[in-house]
């Protein structure tokens, strides 16, 4: 089942890890004063996604995996709220801003159609 499988193998991992290498390089370029804070939770929030999505696909039931999912969800939809306030405060430029919430888009539209598929058997 999908559930079982290698959580490497999963597209939405393997997306969410190159969002969180995008999040890394991106903040690192933030001002000092925002290492304890916006640098800080940006990452956290990153890291949250392909975390909670590994630790779902190994707890071997449909519905601890959707509820994982939604946990990445969440964490996907802090970071893009997080991003937009980077922009607001000219962190980051509008390209970046657009291509950063095009990839969470991206993710969270796959993780919900997954998580569609496993509600029924959950």
């Amino acid at each position: 089942t999908m559930a079982t499988e290698a959580f490497r193998n999963l597209e939405i991992w393997q997306l969410s890890i190159s969002l969180v290498k995008k999040i890394y390089l991106i903040t690192r370029d933030f001002p000092n004063c925002e290492i304890y804070t916006l640098t800080s939770q940006m990452r956290r929030s990153a890291l949250s996604a392909p975390s909670n999505i590994a630790e779902g696909s190994r707890r071997g039931s449909h519905l601890d995996f959707v509820r994982f999912l939604n946990i990445a969800l969440g964490s996907l939809a802090e970071l893009e709220t997080q991003v937009i306030i980077a922009h607001e405060l000219e962190y980051i430029r509008e390209d970046c801003l657009d291509d950063l919430t095009e990839h969470i888009d991206h993710i969270s539209r796959k993780i919900s159609s997954l998580s569609k598929k496993l509600r029924p058997h959950a």
